[in-house]
């Protein structure tokens, strides 16, 4: 009995060794403009939905997949975060003028664009330091989810720039409150 203990034991070691010689395999990082939209985003949890953009005439929804959805207010985004914004066109009225559901909001009209922004280790090292807003990176598509837009990132990174304390999340507040509320 001692020496099957003492051949399993050896084993294990043996075993514990060669694990310890295997390669760990390397972490993708990613730069503006390189993340794709998720196929399964609309199966996430919604961060908001109906974002008034009044400035832009734009209707917002913003998803966040699971990782991210387990942060707590206070608390950083974890690495693995991943939000697609789908951006919509408010409606219009004859005269150009965004037309208003009975809720005094915006009413939804074509889906214009697509943004995708990502959170991991080392990801916005290739933003100019002036611009870098943490590890996090940007991407917009338009309305095909494949077709990268024209937009420039710089202009994603300026404006969220300012939110630091946030972790440069828009509406950081607004969303734990509304998940405090459920």
């Amino acid at each position: 009995m001692k020496r099957i203990i003492w051949v399993i034991t050896a084993l294990s070691a043996t075993v514990l060794v060669g694990c310890t010689n295997v390669p760990k395999p390397e972490v993708q990082k990613y730069s503006d403009g390189e993340l794709s939209v998720p196929s399964n985003y609309k199966s996430w949890p919604k961060f908001l939905s109906d974002i008034q953009r009044a400035d832009t005439k734009q209707v917002r929804d913003i998803y966040i997949n699971p990782i991210g959805n387990t942060t707590k207010m206070g608390d950083a985004f974890p690495n693995g975060t991943i939000s697609v914004m789908e951006i919509y066109k408010a409606r219009e009225a004859a005269d150009g003028t965004p037309l208003k559901g009975p809720d005094g909001k915006f009413v939804k009209g074509e889906l214009l664009k697509i943004g995708v922004m990502g959170k991991g280790a080392g990801w916005g090292e290739s933003a100019p330091p002036e611009l870098r807003n943490g590890d996090w990176v940007y991407s917009m598509y338009l309305a095909d989810a494949k077709t990268k837009a024209p937009d420039d990132t710089a202009t994603c990174r300026a404006c969220h720039l300012p939110l630091k304390d946030k972790d440069y999340i828009f509406r950081y507040d607004e969303y734990f409150q509304k998940r405090a509320s459920y």
